[in-house]
């Protein structure tokens, strides 16, 4: 099962991570408590809309980027279980560090293209 709230937990991470700040530098700055933010970006806990305003603006990240994001990585997700539910065998290692945080156990035997906003990737099953 995807849980968006794992999803979107990661890509905070990645965002805070990308501009090499601490949990303790957003969570002050975005007045959310360190153990809060840190549950938020492990998809422990369901981030409110005021909360992730808060997070996004303590990021200096539009929300409907972060959100972008997520909706990016929730449809390589569904593919990925699409495709494992319906074919079996491994995902070409090539094609692993593509996916991300994806987990993917098969790919369809025809091409498949995932068009992202700035690329498309190709996913050929081995």
């Amino acid at each position: 099962m995807i849980l968006l709230r794992r999803l979107l937990g990661d890509v905070l991470r990645r965002q805070r991570q990308r501009q090499g700040r601490t949990l303790r530098e957003v969570s002050s700055s975005a007045r959310v408590s360190l153990g809060y933010l840190s549950e938020v970006e492990r998809g422990q806990k369901e981030a409110s809309s005021e909360l992730l305003a808060a997070i996004c603006d303590a990021l200096d990240v539009r929300m409907s980027e972060l959100m972008r994001e997520v909706s990016d990585e929730l449809a390589l997700a569904e593919l990925a279980q699409s495709a494992a539910a319906t074919h079996s065998g491994p995902v070409p290692a090539s094609v692993r560090p593509m996916l991300g945080s994806v987990s993917v156990t098969g790919v369809p035997p025809e091409r498949v293209t995932i068009k992202a906003p700035a690329e498309a990737v190709d996913v050929v099953a081995a």
